[in-house]
């Protein structure tokens, strides 16, 4: 049996995925998580074989998490599941430690496969994924965007910058102060070559990390 935590801030959602789970036979969800720090207390408080895990939830970022989770329980396998595309967040997902990485929109149709195969030891990416992110590993090519300069954080607060979320806003949704954000925002700007939170989000449309 796979004993699976789904961490996740929107109930529906984790009710969508347990509805999902409940047809098969050898995945139980003994667990549920709405931020990350209720996240990290499910896991040191039970034995889980699988851990569904959303990006973006209130609190510690999903990056900074995974890279937490894995530290302490190394053989957990961690399966992303992310409203934001693979080319987007997925090569960073792994490098912290993740064994795959799923978009919400093809849950449907993929989590069941996508936990069973990281249960198993095995990664779960599309093959875009797995060629960038051998490319990146093993023969040491290195992208050399703006963007990928970002530290996890700054990344996490560019993609809500340019999806139009406000530095109040992002204070709130990740509980930060505002002016944590504002300073994230600046070092941004200034890693970015960039003035204007417009300039960013031009920027992101055209290498389509977010959809104009």
């Amino acid at each position: 049996m796979i004993r699976t935590l789904i961490a996740d801030d929107h109930g529906i959602l984790r009710a969508g995925l347990k509805h999902i789970l409940h047809e098969t036979d050898d995945i139980v969800v003994e667990g549920e998580a709405s931020d990350g720090g209720e996240t990290l207390a499910q896991v040191r408080s039970g034995h889980w074989d699988a851990l569904v895990l959303d990006l973006s939830m209130p609190g510690r970022s999903g990056i900074e998490l995974i890279k937490q989770i894995k530290a302490e329980y190394p053989r957990l396998a961690i399966l992303v599941l992310s409203m934001y595309k693979e080319d987007i967040y997925a090569v960073r997902a792994l490098k912290a430690g993740a064994s795959g990485y799923l978009c919400k929109d093809n849950a449907e149709a993929q989590l069941v496969d996508a936990i069973r195969r990281v249960a198993g030891g095995q990664l779960f990416i599309s093959p875009s994924v797995a060629e960038r992110f051998t490319r990146d590993t093993l023969n040491g090519t290195i992208d050399e965007s703006p963007h990928t300069h970002l530290s996890d954080r700054e990344y996490q607060i560019f993609l809500l910058l340019v999806k139009g979320h406000s530095v109040t806003h992002i204070a709130r949704q990740l509980n930060l102060s505002v002016k944590t954000v504002s300073t994230h925002r600046t070092s941004i700007l200034g890693k970015m070559g960039m003035t204007s939170t417009a300039e960013l989000v031009s920027y992101a449309i055209r290498r389509e990390l977010i959809e104009g």
